[in-house]
């Protein structure tokens, strides 16, 4: 019965080990995102968020800004919010 509670503990202590650093490298990976959109390097998607290189492919110019996407859904969705501003 020992053993089994021993076992159960050190399967415990090493699940929380595990996730810990598995957190532990999320939280850095987001603050390293945040470091480069402040830094110019990123900028974010304004459809879905998405951190993207600011040299992306994938560009709208509205105005003076130059909005870029991750994807070609994303920037149809966007054009598509600006249509309709812009008629209603």
């Amino acid at each position: 019965m020992l053993k089994v509670i021993i076992f159960i503990v050190a399967g415990f202590l090493l699940y929380k080990l595990i996730m810990g650093d598995r957190n532990k490298k999320m939280e850095q990976k987001t603050q390293e995102r945040e470091d480069l959109a402040d830094s110019g390097e990123m900028v974010k998607d304004p459809v879905c968020g998405t951190y993207i290189a600011s040299d992306c492919d994938i560009r709208v110019k509205d105005g003076d800004e130059v909005h870029c996407f991750c994807s070609y859904e994303c920037r149809d969705e966007f054009l598509k919010e600006r249509h309709q501003e812009k008629r209603g």
